[in-house]
């Protein structure tokens, strides 16, 4: 009877803990950001904590401009692949102008 009940608590456990749905390993909305005369990008629930080269930028004409409508907060580089020491912290919600060049951003 111990052992039944045993087995029996050891499946419960499991079945709630499969059961508890598992936080999404996204920044849930979109960062938009302009290319080149002012072509509007972006991308939408981008991954966290993984560093994002952002498409249309180059090593002569970087990405400006970007507006942080995700839930998490972004950190922006003016370099790629998230290097280098000009980066900036934006909040979720904050919108930057056109002075604040980028190349990759990565999301709490």
């Amino acid at each position: 009877m111990r052992l039944r009940n045993a087995v029996l608590s050891v499946a419960s456990a499991v079945a709630l803990v499969l059961a508890v749905p598992m936080s999404a390993n996204a920044a849930t909305g979109d960062f938009l950001y302009k290319v080149g005369p002012g072509v509007p990008a972006g991308i939408a629930d981008p991954e966290s904590r993984k560093c994002i080269n952002l498409f249309g930028a180059t090593e002569m004409d970087p990405a400006f401009a970007p507006e942080n409508f995700t839930g998490s907060t972004a950190t922006v580089f003016l370099d790629f692949d998230c290097k280098g020491d000009v980066f900036y912290v934006m909040n979720p919600g904050k919108k930057l102008g056109d002075r604040l060049k980028l190349r990759s951003v990565i999301f709490s």
